[in-house]
């Protein structure tokens, strides 16, 4: 048997994608947007209450940390084969130090998760049940995914960082063939993501409904986005022509986010006032949600961090992609 030998100059590292991605934000940001709207709506579905589902990826993400530790690696077909998935032991202050959550908020979800036969202490075994509960596999998630990968390494391939000419397909081959590798990956981007914004809006029903408003916001400046012949803005000229909502003066009501999202219509009413209150988002005359423009000057600390996340995990599913 022959080995592989790595040619390391065709590698990426973190600092090289994140570059690339704040240069060429007009490309990516509508895509990257609806990416993590759509993994919201994902975390908040099974169980109505996005903390659950946090937990759930968090003890599932540890197991996957364990299957790499061990060499151990499952195709998606091959994990999605069992109804069930044996998780390792945990603590409840091992998940509130992980979600940073109170310690009687997570003993609280993590004992309705066992009553609704989600996690189920069979004797010496921990197990996630998922016939237990409305479990999306991420068929889709992992297409909108692979999209995103694609377009990142387009910007890479012009700034010549990146060689390897990539179709959304071979991304998702990929990622279906070494799923519990990236997977694992992909959780280790979401959760301190996902996490960070909690910090930052209070709860993550605040923090999707925000995202749902900026996702409209977004498609509203599509045509400012898509520049054609001409140079890709940054990461702040983009933020700015979203901020502004150019070319329009409409947002998003309360009865739309909830139609998208299934959250209530008066959750959302309650939390928009908080937003409001926090002068990052605001109401127009037809009582339609709108992002401030003192939206930006305060999130853009968390989304500098959030992206650093962001890069790790499409550096490792690209370098992968290289010595595969």
């Amino acid at each position: 048997m022959t080995l592989q030998e790595i040619d390391f100059s065709k590698t990426l590292t973190d600092d090289q994608v994140y570059e690339s991605i704040m240069t060429n934000y007009s490309d990516l940001s509508k895509d990257w947007i609806f990416h993590q709207w759509n993994w919201m709506n994902s975390v908040y579905s099974p169980f109505k209450d996005h903390y659950k589902y946090m937990i759930v990826i968090s003890l599932i993400e540890k197991t996957l940390h364990f299957y790499d530790q061990m060499n151990i690696q499952y195709s998606y077909d091959e994990y999605y084969a069992k109804s069930y998935q044996q998780i390792e032991k945990f603590s409840i202050t091992e998940l509130c130090e992980k979600l940073d959550l109170p310690k009687e908020t997570v003993r609280r979800k993590v004992l309705e998760l066992e009553s609704e036969g989600v996690i189920d202490r069979n004797k010496k075994k921990i197990l996630i049940d998922r016939k237990a509960f409305t479990f999306i596999k991420p068929e889709q998630q992992m297409k909108f995914t692979s999209k995103y990968i694609q377009l990142v390494s387009q910007g890479l391939n012009k700034d010549q960082k990146y060689s390897k000419k990539l179709d959304q397909k071979i991304i998702e081959n990929m990622i279906k063939k070494k799923f519990t590798l990236c997977w694992r990956w992909f959780y280790r981007m979401q959760i301190p993501l996902v996490i960070g914004y909690h910090k930052f809006m209070q709860d993550l029903t605040t923090f999707h409904i925000w995202g749902t408003i900026c996702m409209n916001q977004v498609l509203n400046v599509s045509k400012y986005l898509e520049t054609g012949d001409k140079p890709n803005l940054d990461h702040f000229s983009t933020s700015d022509i979203l901020i502004k909502n150019l070319g329009t003066d409409s947002g998003i009501s309360a009865m739309s986010i909830s139609d998208m999202t299934n959250i209530p219509r008066a959750t959302i009413i309650r939390k928009c006032k908080y937003l409001i209150k926090e002068d990052l988002i605001k109401m127009n005359e037809k009582k339609q949600y709108l992002l401030t423009t003192m939206n930006f000057r305060k999130i853009l600390p968390y989304q500098t961090e959030i992206f650093r996340y962001k890069a790790k995990f499409i550096r490792k599913v690209l370098n992968l992609l290289v010595i595969s």
